[in-house]
């Protein structure tokens, strides 16, 4: 399981960041099984997070950089699921690629709630619904704002 080992992470000093959630429309169920568990976990810091939706996973990277100019982290949900061509290969790569690409060049946490999975259990089992395993959406939440809270305190003079 993906999940062994996790860190518990605190983001109750988080209230007055701003953060925006960035997801895809693809796979209705999971996607809002996804954005649920972020903003959750983003109401529990005291943090009213705005969604931005976007046609797919591979549309995540440019608006997740437009928002990086506003807010002080993104949180980025989207799924692929493997299908019988090499379209998923390039489209998690060139998303991977992208996220990780704006978090390095902007200095802005993006929270990494990119689902790759070979088929539609291994997602819904990472959805955060009631009957998933997981929650990669307040995963990844707590991710974004965990780190812009530890940004906050390397930038701060000393």
């Amino acid at each position: 399981m993906s999940g062994h080992g996790a860190p518990r992470i605190d983001i109750s000093e988080g209230g007055g960041l701003r953060v925006a959630v960035v997801a895809s429309r693809w796979h209705t169920v999971v996607m809002d099984g996804l954005v649920s568990g972020a903003r959750s976990a983003l109401a529990e810091a005291g943090i009213d997070a705005e969604v931005t939706w976007v046609p797919g996973s591979f549309e995540l990277p440019v608006v997740a950089a437009a928002l990086t100019e506003t807010h002080d982290a993104v949180v980025a949900l989207g799924v692929v699921i493997r299908g019988g061509t090499p379209h998923f290969d390039y489209v998690c790569a060139a998303a991977t690629e992208g996220l990780s690409r704006v978090a390095v060049e902007t200095g802005t946490p993006v929270g990494f709630g990119l689902l790759t999975c070979d088929d539609e259990a291994q997602a819904l089992a990472r959805a955060g619904l009631p009957d998933s395993s997981e929650d990669k959406g307040r995963e990844a939440a707590e991710a974004a704002v965990a780190t812009a809270l530890v940004l906050r305190e390397v930038r701060s003079p000393r």
